[in-house]
């Protein structure tokens, strides 16, 4: 049981995205249907859509750190000891955690003006100040999520993998099928 936690826990944004993605395009599908055949305009569905399109960027980013995929400049590394590349990438997540840690006492501080002068969104009617939630939540995920991998890199010594690595062996068992 606790590690079915784990590994929802060490998922949550992906699944956090794929409802998110599955939620927008399926509301701006039924809205291009909708308006297309029926005349019938949805006016919160675009609003809404965007909400969930910024939401999902955001939670995509958190995702991404957790995959140690988000670009970085490690050519001049090689130049060096490994040592060196170890300790400078280290170096660099402490600034992005640093940033992240201004990013979200900077949008708590938004947020709170923003309670206490209300901007609602046009079509719904919602307080913008709950639509920026998305900042902190996802700027905390994202320093949780590099402090993990650095654990996992430098504590645990495992490879995180490469995402952008193409295995050639399963391309080849991919080509081999009938139909893809």
């Amino acid at each position: 049981m606790a590690k079915k936690i784990l590994h929802i826990l060490d998922n949550l944004e992906r699944y956090i995205c794929q409802v998110l993605l599955a939620f927008f395009v399926t509301i701006l599908f039924a809205q291009i249907t909708l308006r297309a055949v029926f005349s019938v305009v949805l006016p919160w569905s675009e609003e809404i859509s965007r909400f969930s399109f910024v939401w999902f960027v955001f939670f995509g980013a958190s995702y991404a750190a957790r995959l140690s995929a988000h670009n970085r400049v490690t050519l001049q590394f090689k130049l060096f000891r490994p040592e060196v590349g170890k300790y400078s990438q280290i170096f660099t997540d402490l600034i992005w955690i640093g940033f992240n840690l201004t990013m979200i006492h900077e949008s708590i501080k938004v947020i709170n003006n923003m309670k206490i002068f209300a901007f609602h969104s046009p079509a719904l009617g919602w307080n913008m100040a709950h639509v920026y939630y998305i900042f902190p939540i996802s700027f905390a995920l994202m320093t949780l999520r590099i402090i993990q991998v650095n654990y996992i890199k430098h504590v645990l010594k495992e490879d995180i993998g490469d995402v952008d690595k193409v295995d050639p062996e399963e391309m080849k068992h991919l080509a081999e099928k009938p139909g893809t």
